[in-house]
């Protein structure tokens, strides 16, 4: 990673680069799924394009790219989730992008309103609950995990966890910020211990009995379920999965998703790659290295867990959104004293 970075930045730094006229374009990613490969492999043979990578915590290439600065030889970030693209986008370190392609194929709730960053994959936030001790039918939504009932049955993970801060962004979207809160102090009262792990902690929890009901992105379900390992098929034999929400806003849905940076040497090819990402062929590679579904409506996945959870209706809210309130949710729950 460190050699492939000193190359760039060596031919950056040189008067004409011939990397600023060779058909390249340099990404940065916080993914790190092997099915990511032939996403780059793919575009490669589509376009004549070479693909060169970094790849790490997102927090560590944010911090890179602010500090590379109007010499940063990175042209694409793809992250995950909206709240951090929101973060990078704050931080003035997307530009934004024009394209009729990406305009029809992805949805508009899934794109930045300005054009400054695209999701590609989608995730749900799903509550799993532990079939021996909660009927089915008898928790329906998010809103429900805040009844008396469920006290000290309720396991979830750290408030400063960006999934849940997006989770609690659209709530105060749908139910407004009083009655959110009010939503995360009752949860809280229901915990059956301090947050702590992450989703795969929490299903772990709730197939051991250690609560009964959780909430999680699809794709930790859907990762135990096809392990190849016995004890974690077992813990998602144990649970059972249901999309919040149904008959209100839809259940809350996220994304994996890119922009192109201010900065980008290779602006051209960058837009060529995003515009690639939502091809049929790269939807499938890039939703499938998650456990996720394609964000193009008309593109299936062969993927046999995600199809026996079936068709569900999603919240349309414009994931942008799920950013802007990150600074109110956050507040919000440590106020309640999440933790």
């Amino acid at each position: 990673m460190r050699t492939i970075f000193l190359c760039l930045a060596m031919a950056l730094a040189l008067p004409g680069s011939a990397l600023a006229q060779d058909k390249v374009v340099n990404i940065y990613s916080s993914r790190h799924y092997q099915t990511d490969e032939a996403l780059y492999t793919g575009f490669t043979r589509k376009t004549g394009v070479k693909v060169n990578r970094i790849e790490a915590g997102e927090d560590a290439l944010v911090e890179r790219i602010r500090n590379e600065g109007e010499r940063s030889p990175a042209d694409v970030l793809i992250t995950v989730d909206a709240g951090r693209l929101w973060r990078a986008e704050q931080m003035g370190l997307f530009q934004p992008v024009k394209s009729a392609l990406l305009e029809s194929r992805v949805p508009e709730s899934f794109r930045e309103p300005g054009g400054h960053w695209f999701g590609f994959s989608m995730r749900a936030r799903v509550i799993a609950y532990n079939k021996a001790k909660v009927r089915p039918g008898e928790i329906e939504s998010y809103e429900q995990l805040a009844d008396p009932k469920w006290k000290g049955r309720v396991c979830m993970r750290s408030s400063t966890n960006i999934y849940n801060l997006s989770l609690m962004g659209a709530l105060i979207d749908h139910l407004g910020a009083e009655k959110a809160e009010s939503w995360a102090k009752a949860v809280r009262a229901n915990l059956a211990q301090e947050p702590k792990g992450g989703d795969t902690d929490q299903l772990k929890a709730v197939a051991a009995g250690q609560c009964d009901v959780t909430v999680s992105n699809q794709y930790y379900y859907a990762r135990l379920a096809r392990s190849q390992k016995p004890d974690e098929r077992q813990v998602a034999e144990k649970i059972a999965v249901v999309f919040p929400n149904q008959q209100t806003w839809g259940t809350h849905v996220n994304i994996s998703g890119a922009g192109v940076l201010k900065h980008a040497p290779h602006r051209a090819a960058a837009v060529q790659f995003l515009e690639y990402l939502a091809s049929d062929e790269a939807q499938r590679y890039f939703a499938d290295g998650n456990n996720e579904w394609p964000v193009v409506q008309s593109v299936k996945l062969d993927n046999p867990v995600l199809n026996a959870l079936g068709e569900f209706k999603r919240d349309r809210l414009n994931v942008a959104v799920l950013g802007r309130n990150q600074p109110s949710s956050q507040k919000i729950y440590d106020r309640v004293a999440w933790k």
